[in-house]
């Protein structure tokens, strides 16, 4: 039997994870679950990416060693992780004795082999601070567009990349100090000495989409750089061999962490050689990589060629994906649709996430959009009208009227069930192909199929004349149900574990998705998922709007992006009023959130205001604000908001209420 290894990108160790990240994580652990079931031998991995600048800087910010701040952010990783039932085999770190060694292995033998150069560079160096500055040390403004206060390698406004040299008015993240050039040694890894191995390795059928494969040769074609991996100390990360102050690039060790993952794993069990995988060029086993467009180019192009240089075994194939929209827009954190994972599953079942995803995921790289209503639309359509309702009608009836126990299947089923069976084969075929949104739909055929034929067969009838009849019509779709729950288990493994015991039947496996249940007994029927609320995800990009992120892989906040532009009318629809604040108290399980009853003079309204960590309760208590008071109320996790408090936002975590004179009464407009 083939084994097959499979990892996701590794997620940074500075930051949440938000559900941009989770499209990956939750489309790879379906793609796991499946190829279990159908037997096979799987080992899922991923690990936390543990060095660079980011984590350094972070760290130094909070007055804590990187280590503590990596291990911050693993430990709550993990707990993400788990809410959205992604279940790893082994969930590492990069900062590793074995992530350690392979990478000494793997530069020594490229640089044995010729691959490695040193080449003398230009880079800032701070002299207040005694270090070279790397581009995530630099500040300054946007050499393209003009954006004040950027990083030294890439514009959040602009999205633009460049040299740290080619910034304007570059100075010191950590100080402020204007930095200076110096030269100092770098080493090169020489990509273009693997041209024709990467050429021959992604036309191999399979490797890669054709779309991707497109791309990947176009930069092949526009011609391979020598790739700086080397970084200046000090530097959070793995020193390079006879070096006394050089330290591997952090995209250097990070993709070698599934070769240090594999191998932790691998020791606790006897059964399981880690070179089988990378190092053995005789055994039979696949590796498969997961990851987003935006790090392909180092998935296909230098992580293929440095195990090439070091002889290791090469990925049979790169799975890469689109990123996530909202509402037909990018994440975004001042538009509230920068959603963590820890966010979401506080406030929606991480059951519907997951699902919601799989109806949307293909074998492409287009981008995948959560729609608010059509997150409701389908939910409620789809998991509960069409899948819960068929299991709550059949099994609900069957405990009810017919002693909770299975007849035989009926004759005049057989051609039904040779269409059931045609479409577990093709479901079959769309997981393995990565369908997984045409899988959703044949599965959702076969609820359709089963609730049509209880509605046609109408056993709540038949019973009072012929139950036997009655019974046999129940088994056929209960029989449905077992089959749907099988498909399904992939995507909604909780759910279905569930469903699982309301049938009476345990660990279901894709061999299992056959008619074979009759006379026999049932559980009962539990609940299994509520309808959704119109409004519930808008309610909650409302309230993350309010409330905010709670921690975010950038140190410091992005330029907020203009809104559409509107028209001196739109604005003056806002009925803006003095509104005496009245009290004040903080809201249980909001970070950053505040209650506040206030005096529009006409009426006493509740307002719910993100202001909890610039202002105190008692800051608040008798001052005159601004409120939006024409504002649609809007329910939310809390309570209902019945306006929006009139705030500035210094873009460092600071609210500042925008307060009237004393002498304004409540009530008074604002023109």
């Amino acid at each position: 039997m083939t084994k097959i290894l499979v990892t996701s990108a590794l997620p940074y160790a500075n930051g949440d994870i938000h559900i941009g990240h989770l499209v990956e994580y939750i489309q790879t652990d379906i793609y796991v679950r499946f190829r279990r079931m159908l037997g096979e031998d799987v080992i899922y991995v991923c690990a936390s990416d543990a060095h660079g600048t980011p984590i350094e800087i972070n760290a130094s910010k909070k007055g804590i060693t990187p280590q503590e701040l990596v291990a911050e952010y693993h430990s709550r990783h993990k707990e993400d992780f788990a809410r959205f039932e992604v279940e790893f085999d082994e969930f590492y770190t990069t900062d590793s004795p074995e992530n350690q060694r392979h990478s000494e292995r793997i530069y020594l033998k490229a640089k044995e082999k010729g691959h490695v150069l040193t080449r003398d560079i230009e880079q800032f160096y701070c002299e207040s601070c005694g270090r070279f500055l790397p581009d995530r040390y630099i500040r300054g403004t946007c050499p393209k567009c003009g954006a004040l206060d950027q990083y030294g390698d890439v514009c959040e406004v602009c999205g633009a990349t460049y040299r740290p040299t080619e910034v304007v008015e570059a100075h010191c993240a950590i100080c402020g100090a204007v930095p200076t050039l110096r030269t100092s040694k770098h080493f090169f890894f020489r990509l273009v000495d693997f041209r024709d191995f990467l050429i021959e390795w992604t036309s191999e059928p399979g490797r890669l989409q054709e779309e991707v494969r497109t791309f990947v040769r176009g930069w092949i074609d526009h011609g391979l750089q020598d790739w700086d991996i080397s970084r200046d100390g000090p530097y959070f990360g793995f020193k390079i061999p006879g070096e006394e102050d050089k330290f591997f690039y952090v995209w250097l060790d990070a993709p070698i962490g599934y070769i240090a993952a594999t191998e932790h794993h691998c020791s606790s069990r006897p059964d399981c050689d880690a070179d089988d995988y990378w190092l053995n060029p005789a055994s039979d086993t696949e590796v498969h990589h997961f990851i987003g467009k935006d790090i392909a180019y180092f998935h296909t192009l230098f992580w293929p060629a440095m195990l090439e240089a070091a002889d290791y075994r090469k990925p049979t194939a790169v799975h890469v994906h689109g990123f996530l929209t909202v509402d037909g827009r990018k994440m975004s954190k001042s538009r509230g649709t920068f959603i963590t994972a820890r966010h979401f599953a506080a406030a929606v079942s991480p059951w519907q996430l997951r699902y919601y995803y799989a109806t949307k995921l293909n074998n492409s790289i287009d981008d995948l959009d959560l729609n608010s209503e059509e997150f409701v639309h389908r939910i409620n359509a789809e998991l509960v009208n069409n899948i819960t309702n068929l299991i709550s009608r059949t099994v609900g009836f069957l405990n009810k009227r017919l002693d909770s126990r299975l007849g035989t299947l009926p004759q005049e089923t057989r051609n039904l069930q040779g269409g059931v069976i045609a479409s577990v084969r093709k479901t079959q075929e769309l997981y393995a192909k990565l369908q997984f949104g045409a899988a959703m739909r044949e599965i959702l055929a076969i609820a359709d199929l089963a609730n049509g034929y209880v509605q046609e067969r109408a056993p709540w009838a038949t019973i009072k004349t012929d139950p036997e009849t009655a019974r046999n019509d129940l088994t056929f779709a209960a029989n449905c149900i077992k089959i749907v729950t099988v498909l399904l288990k992939p995507v909604l493994p909780a759910y279905c574990r569930l469903v699982q015991d309301i049938l009476g039947v345990n660990d279901l496996k894709w061999a299992d998705a056959a008619f074979d249940m009759e006379n026999r007994s049932i559980g009962t029927f539990e609940k299994l998922m509520d309808r959704l609320e119109a409004g519930t995800l808008e309610s909650l990009i409302e309230a993350t709007r309010l409330v905010g992120p709670a921690a975010q892989a950038v140190p410091t906040p992005e330029v907020p992006e203009f809104k559409e532009e509107i028209i001196v009318d739109d604005f003056a629809r806002m009925d803006l009023r003095a509104a005496k604040v009245l009290t004040v108290e903080s809201v249980e399980g909001a970070e950053k959130l505040l209650k506040l009853e206030v005096d529009l003079g006409r009426e006493k309204r509740t307002v719910f205001a993100g202001i909890k960590g610039s202002y105190a309760p008692a800051d608040l208590v008798g001052l005159t604000v601004v409120v939006i008071a024409n504002l649609k109320p809007r329910k939310m996790r809390f309570g209902v908001s019945q306006g929006m408090i009139l705030a500035a936002h210094d873009g460092q975590g600071t609210v500042k209420v925008c307060v009237l004179d004393d002498a304004v009464p409540a009530g008074t407009p604002i023109k």
